[in-house]
């Protein structure tokens, strides 16, 4: 199982992006969860990010907003960096 760590900024942007999309929320949760226990599950479409961004990873809450991550592999670790829409994500 993987560890989730949350930076104070990240939970800034969260709860940030939980009081602009409150009917997101549960499916939110959702993905955290299953990015904690299965990080390659086909419904989070993992996907390494390229560009000004690269080097970072992203996950799909749904198919509109996406979660940011670092992604580091052999501490079993992952750092949420940002969450939001493809176009408010950096």
């Amino acid at each position: 199982m993987y560890k989730i760590i949350f930076t104070e900024s990240y939970v800034k942007r969260a709860r940030k992006f939980i009081k602009k999309h409150p009917d997101l929320i549960t499916q939110y949760e959702k993905t955290l969860k299953l990015l904690e226990v299965n990080p390659s599950h086909p419904s989070l479409r993992l996907h390494k990010l390229v560009g000004k961004i690269s080097g970072f990873y992203s996950v799909s809450i749904n198919m509109t907003h996406r979660i940011m991550i670092d992604f580091i592999i052999e501490d079993d670790e992952i750092i949420p960096i940002s969450v939001g829409s493809h176009d408010e994500v950096y």
